[in-house]
């Protein structure tokens, strides 16, 4: 048997959504302890798995390896499509598990387009791989000026930034109880509205912020300057969203992240890809005053849904067998 653990990711933004720039998507994200993902699979002759969700998954896998079939165990999963990297995350853990019931190493980051993931952003695949904070190179644009590349055919954007996130640093994650975010269909066709008409001032100005405030910001610890460099990067691509989403924060999100930048605890706040998970950047000592002012933002507005605070993860996927 093999075991496979690892933890979600936010997704802070794109560099660019522009055709006018050379180098389309560019994501920027950084890995967490929590939500879990744990998995763990045994060679079989067919496919099988315990979570009926997680079955097409084990399927895709299965077919990209080559292998007769796995047995998976889904030990631990949190929920899809809320920004947290879920579908990400679970394709290549039940990849990785198979290969290692099957004593098998494989390039994962070779191996992601086969299973349909790192399309746009290289985010989930890195944080997958060695955790921290991530900035990938983003795709060539003009592979994506006529129409976007066959499922499979990309490549998976490698980090022009990685780094490790202090140990004291906290995220509030904010999940609210509504709809879930867009994935599949449905995102691609709002990805390619965007993309056809975003702004490209607006990816000039995220390229100072990153380069100037944003990676300085990490690099020194300074938890403040961060938090509100990740938040600005939000907010830029918000004018992005705005017309697909309903503005520059998907509803409710923004009267969630309004709350948190207001609290004294929290150095910025944003929305986690397409929502609905919001998030702040706390710290230990202030991480309870986060979380409190999240639960209060909820009942203010009237919606259920669940708080959580949860630290960095620095380190890539965890495997036994």
């Amino acid at each position: 048997m093999a075991i496979v653990e690892t933890g979600a990711r936010l997704h802070f933004g794109f560099q660019n959504l522009s055709l006018a720039h050379d180098r389309l998507y560019g994501g920027v994200g950084v890995a967490l302890d929590e939500p879990h993902i744990a998995v763990d699979a045994d060679p079989a002759e067919t496919v099988s798995c315990d979570d009926d969700a997680v079955t097409h998954v084990v399927s895709d896998a299965v077919d990209a390896l080559g292998v007769p079939g796995a047995s998976v165990r889904v030990r631990e999963r949190f929920a899809r499509h809320v920004g947290l990297g879920s579908g990400t995350q679970l394709a290549l853990a039940c990849t990785l598990a198979i290969a290692r019931s099957y004593d098998r190493t494989v390039d994962l980051r070779e191996l992601a387009p086969a299973l349909g993931r790192a399309g746009r952003s290289g985010v989930g695949v890195a944080t997958f791989l060695r955790g921290g904070f991530v900035a990938d190179a983003g795709h060539p644009t003009e592979r994506f000026t006529t129409s976007p590349p066959e499922p499979g055919s990309w490549t998976v954007p490698r980090p022009i930034a990685a780094w490790d996130v202090p140990d004291s640093w906290r995220f509030v994650l904010v999940t609210p109880d509504t709809a879930t975010g867009r994935s599949g269909a449905s995102e691609d066709a709002s990805m390619r509205a965007i993309v056809e008409r975003a702004d490209p001032g607006i990816a000039d100005e995220i390229a100072t912020l990153l380069t100037r405030r944003l990676l300085p910001a990490l690099v020194s610890g300074d938890r403040d300057a961060f938090g509100a460099a990740v938040a600005r990067l939000g907010r830029l691509n918000g004018a992005w969203y705005a017309d697909e989403q309903g503005g520059v924060y998907r509803p409710p999100a923004g009267r969630l992240v309004e709350a948190l930048n207001e609290c004294d605890g929290v150095s910025g706040a944003g929305q986690s890809s397409w929502g609905p998970t919001v998030y702040g950047v706390t710290s230990r000592t202030d991480g309870q005053l986060a979380a409190n002012t999240a639960r209060d933002a909820l009942d203010d507005a009237g919606i259920q849904g669940r708080v959580r605070l949860v630290g960095p993860r620095n380190a890539g996927v965890d495997s036994t067998t």
